[in-house]
């Protein structure tokens, strides 16, 4: 009985089933993604999310086997386009904006206003055009962390607001239009609607991801983010103790009640590094954020370390993720912004039109 000899593409295939999760290999390959010449070598791949740790790795797990294939070290030509996802139907989107991430946690201190610009700037150094939305209408606090306290919102047109730049990203909050002394006492549909017109009242440039920083709780902003707005998925951030689990857990219910897709679970303040002697303890608890994942079958994204760094750098304007002075705490973000990426495109169909391939400029 003869056996058909496999194809060079077959081959290739096999290599990266070993190599690339069997569900991304199958959307690569079912959207056209990757196409492999073999008279030239050349391995073509159009990557749907910014993820160079990922890539580094699929390349060098992949190029002793791949040579021996081709018979020569293979060409890679890789290209990049974060397509806009799915997401409820019956929305409004702003056509700059790709797809809205929204940074949530069920109470109050566990980081999320941190995990979120940096999380945003993690995004922006792998690759992506990202914004941050502060949605705190009473307790903003993006003006601050990026270094922009006494800078004031202006408008060319009169009708829509000039986003700030900062730290390769660009971002929008009620603070850039307030005193920072001024009290917010607006009732629930007030700060909804305040919320909205920062959200849609501003000139946007082309985004792949905006990250919207909610404030705490299970609230009318959260309310209003999810019916109103086109919001492609939620993460949540919780930490390790048991108090923080339960309200994280709220969270999670909130957004399968009201149809938002969770991308997954990030565990902040895990680990406590000691900045005299470098030591490290989890204070507040192990492995809760993980179990919490797993209860509600989604994705655990990561876990961030508890260090005063992140503290000190956030209130001095300039994030850890940006000042990139200590890779113990820089790289936990920058991984975290790649499990995010892949994670959407993972559990998110993208819209037709977007599966094309560009150039990366």
């Amino acid at each position: 009985m003869l056996f058909k000899k496999k194809t060079i593409e077959q081959q290739v295939l096999q290599c990266f089933e070993k190599i690339i999760e069997s569900e991304l290999l199958k959307k690569f390959t079912k959207q056209r993604l990757l196409t492999i010449k073999e008279e030239s070598a050349e391995i073509s791949i159009c990557l749907p999310f910014y993820a160079p740790n990922w890539l580094a790795e699929l390349q060098a797990q992949s190029t002793e086997q791949l040579t021996s294939i081709f018979k020569q070290a293979p060409t890679w030509n890789v290209t990049y386009k974060v397509p806009t996802f799915e997401h409820k139907k019956g929305t409004k989107t702003n056509p700059n904006i790709k797809n809205i991430i929204a940074v949530s946690s069920g109470k109050g201190g566990v980081g999320k206003s941190t995990v979120s610009v940096n999380l945003a700037i993690a995004l922006a150094k792998n690759g992506a055009k990202v914004g941050v939305l502060d949605a705190d209408i009473y307790g903003p606090s993006l003006p601050t962390m990026l270094g922009h306290k006494n800078t004031k919102s202006t408008s060319a047109d009169g009708k829509l607001l000039q986003p700030i730049a900062a730290h390769g990203i660009v971002g929008n909050s009620i603070g850039f239009l307030i005193d920072d002394k001024d009290a917010m006492v607006w009732r629930g549909p007030m700060a909804s609607k305040a919320l909205q017109q920062v959200l849609n009242e501003t000139d946007w440039p082309e985004l792949d991801y905006l990250i919207v920083d909610m404030p705490p709780g299970t609230g009318d902003i959260q309310l209003t983010m999810s019916q109103n707005v086109a919001v492609t998925s939620a993460v949540i951030v919780t930490t390790p103790q048991d108090v923080a689990l339960i309200d994280a857990q709220k969270g999670v219910i909130m957004f399968n009640k009201v149809d938002v897709h969770v991308t997954g679970l990030i565990e902040n303040m895990s680990v406590y590094s000691c900045v005299k002697c470098g030591h490290q303890e989890a204070i507040f608890g192990t492995g809760g954020g993980r179990k919490l994942a797993e209860q509600f079958n989604l994705p655990f994204l990561g876990e961030l370390p508890l260090h005063i760094q992140y503290r000190q750098n956030t209130d001095e304007g300039c994030p850890t993720v940006a000042k990139n002075e200590l890779p113990a705490l820089v790289e936990p973000y920058l991984a975290l912004a790649e499990q995010v990426a892949i994670n959407l495109y993972k559990n998110l169909e993208p819209t037709i039109e977007q599966i094309k391939i560009t150039e990366l400029k």
